[in-house]
């Protein structure tokens, strides 16, 4: 095992459901310095775990652990922290609870405070549902958070975003005949269709156009999108997937008592600086609703990535964008701030 577990007892989630015996997955990377001032938070995407961060982690790198404690929690639902498939019955499978953002971000934050007494972060950065975890912790917690980082990741699942989520959990849910008392029937082979899905949002026209998957080593769009996106998806748990979903598809970062909703509060009360980078061909966390975001947070700039790669433009694939992005998290930590 490559990560460490965090217990966290029994916890109350937003839903007012109390998941008993949840615990955070975590990996760390470099050294926490004595005035622990050197933090870096990194959470996981949607069916991401800790290893998928790592490209984005190295010597001579903004997050280079030489430098800074970098911290990677897992995603609640992800399969490695509490999840369908790990939690034991009367929440196992399809029973799990919802989970919202803001509870991966409280927890995380348990971590961060109780098991390092961290009081400060100098970055949260991440990529998709990490993105939105980044806001989210700079709306928790203003005052403790220096910077924050999401690429293509959004505060909100504006109403696109979430008819797209919507498209792949019907595809899932379409092989139990849209039966929730036969949820507990899907199994892995089901993701099938959801990874069909989700290829034709993951990557941009012009993607495809100039058949970019050949650099990735596949002759044909045929064997593209089984090799890739049938394949990463079938690896996944379906209840795993349905539990992830719902977090994305609720994760609005004023969906909580600090702000009932108040979107625009939300933002403003960010006071970390931040550096917001879209896709410039993201389909589905657009560009467009990143720009109006970062319109509202006071210390905020907006560096979209020029990129083909459409969402993936964030997932470390391609090197132009992974330049892009190195970069401006360098620029972006050598700001200093009011902390």
């Amino acid at each position: 095992m490559d990560y460490e577990i965090f217990d966290l007892g029994d916890v109350t989630l937003q839903s007012g459901v109390t998941l008993p015996s949840a615990f955070l997955a975590y990996k760390t990377y470099g050294r926490l310095n004595e005035r622990k001032d050197n933090v870096i938070v990194y959470p996981t995407a949607f069916g991401d775990q800790h290893v998928q961060n790592e490209w984005l982690i190295g010597n001579g790198m903004a997050l280079d652990p030489r430098e800074y404690f970098i911290i990677v929690p897992n995603l609640l639902g992800n399969g490695l922290s509490s999840s369908p498939t790990n939690t034991p019955p009367p929440f196992d499978k399809a029973s799990f609870p919802q989970v919202t953002i803001y509870d991966n971000v409280k927890l995380q934050h348990r971590l961060v405070t109780e098991k390092f007494g961290i009081q400060k972060i100098a970055l949260v950065v991440g990529w998709s549902m990490g993105g939105i975890q980044a806001f989210q912790w700079g709306a928790s917690y203003p005052d403790m958070v220096e910077r924050i980082a999401p690429f293509a990741g959004i505060a909100k699942p504006w109403p696109h975003t979430f008819v797209v989520l919507d498209s792949l959990k019907a595809s899932l849910l379409a092989a139990a005949h849209f039966d929730s008392s036969k949820l507990n029937q899907l199994t892995s082979a089901d993701m099938r269709a959801v990874g069909r899905v989700y290829a034709g949002w993951g990557l941009s026209h012009a993607f495809y156009r100039e058949e970019l998957y050949r650099e990735l080593g596949f002759d044909s769009l045929e064997d593209f999108v089984a090799g890739v996106w049938e394949d990463s998806f079938m690896k996944m748990d379906p209840h795993n997937v349905l539990a992830m979903l719902w977090t994305g598809q609720h994760a609005d970062i004023s969906a909580n008592p600090s702000y009932n909703g108040d979107f625009h509060k939300a933002l403003k009360s960010i006071k970390a600086q931040a550096c917001i980078m879209p896709g410039s061909t993201d389909l589905f966390c657009s560009a467009d609703d990143n720009k109006y975001e970062a319109n509202l947070i006071p210390n905020a700039v907006f560096k979209p990535i020029e990129s083909i790669w459409g969402h993936f433009a964030g997932r470390g694939l391609n090197n132009a964008d992974n330049q892009f992005i190195d970069d401006n998290l360098k620029h972006l930590l050598a700001l200093s701030t009011n902390g």
